[in-house]
């Protein structure tokens, strides 16, 4: 099929989405779903469809693996009480019929504890917004983490850690790889609270998934993980042989900047707008510039020695505050479909 054929399914899913966006109560959403997941399912059929852009779909997520094996199309809708529904269908290529097949991942999170920790199938999901896939050798065998969003409820948010294989035509999910000190684990919760964010992100340059750790408020608050928030530390996880390795109270550093950068600014005689290159340097303020209080500048003019300033605090956050990887299960207040 044409792309422009394709663009015409798109503008009707376009318009279908923003009815599910825009609906105000939990009926009004289920309908307006069922219609629009109808229509993503009968598009994503049609050829074409696993390299067409969809980027009209701005509320939906679309991402494909790094190695074109499959695509997923995820999305979510918030109910009334703030709890979620997950949506997603994953379009992979069959070598057997040599035809695209879709794969549902079903949210069962109403019958499923609050953090699963056995190995799952397609049509018993927990429900997330994946966000980033990265392949990875199990043996002979290609597996892909992923890295995924939950809303949760109206108190906290979770980030996930999990492992997506293609196994007897259909997906699992979960994959013993997680590897801390005394346990390994199939997949990684992080409970959070609402009011905060936490990043983790991987950085293929150096093999490793980087994360904010988290901590209670106060030492009061452990177990709470409605109360947890990001430390101003970092940890990882380290990829080796297959394995995902815990190393806590990591460096995260930027990428590697060019020597020199281009600025535009403009010529004051002649107006017109130039450009020149410039070091891509950044010099320490302190160097060169220091602020003063009045009080200092009354001491300079008394003839007084000014007071040097006063050390940075360079304290390191306690790394044995209680973490919030994968805690104990509970039940997920979900409404019951």
């Amino acid at each position: 099929m044409k792309s422009q054929d394709l663009s015409e399914y798109e503008a009707e899913l376009i318009h279908l989405l923003d009815a599910l966006r825009s609906a105000k109560d939990n009926a009004e959403k289920n309908q307006a779903n069922a219609q629009f997941k109808a229509k993503l399912e009968e598009t994503i059929r049609l050829d074409g469809a696993f390299d067409y852009p969809f980027s009209g779909l701005k509320t939906m997520g679309s991402i494909k693996s790094p190695d074109n094996e499959f695509r997923l199309f995820n999305w979510n809708v918030e109910q009334d009480d703030m709890t979620q529904k997950y949506y997603c269908y994953v379009l992979t290529f069959d070598d057997r019929s040599k035809k695209y097949k879709i794969i549902e991942l079903k949210d069962n999170s109403f019958m499923l504890p609050q953090k699963p920790t056995e190995i799952l199938e397609a049509d018993n999901w927990y429900g997330a917004l994946y966000y980033k896939i990265i392949p990875m050798k199990k043996g002979s065998k290609t597996v892909y983490t992923v890295l995924g969003w939950d809303g949760n409820n109206a108190s906290s948010t979770m980030k996930v850690l999990d492992v997506l294989n293609f196994s007897g035509g259909t997906v699992r999910l979960g994959s013993p790889v997680f590897k801390f000190p005394k346990e390994t684990l199939k997949r990684v919760f992080f409970e959070f609270s609402k009011k905060t964010t936490m990043y983790m992100s991987y950085e293929e340059q150096y093999s490793r998934i980087i994360f904010d750790h988290l901590a209670p408020e106060t030492p009061a608050l452990t177990g709470m993980y409605s109360m947890y928030v990001p430390d101003l530390s970092h940890d990882a996880f380290i990829l080796d042989d297959g394995k995902w390795y815990l190393v806590e109270d990591v460096i995260g550093v930027n990428a590697a900047m060019s020597e020199t950068i281009t600025v535009s600014y403009k010529d004051d005689k002649t107006g017109e707008i130039k450009e020149r290159k410039i070091k891509n340097k950044w010099e320490e303020p302190s160097k060169s510039h220091v602020a003063t209080t009045p009080e200092d500048q009354m001491k300079e003019q008394a003839g007084e020695q000014k007071e040097q300033p006063a050390a940075k605090n360079n304290h390191k956050p306690d790394r044995h505050q209680p973490q919030s990887y994968n805690p104990v299960n509970g039940t997920k207040k979900k409404k019951k479909r």
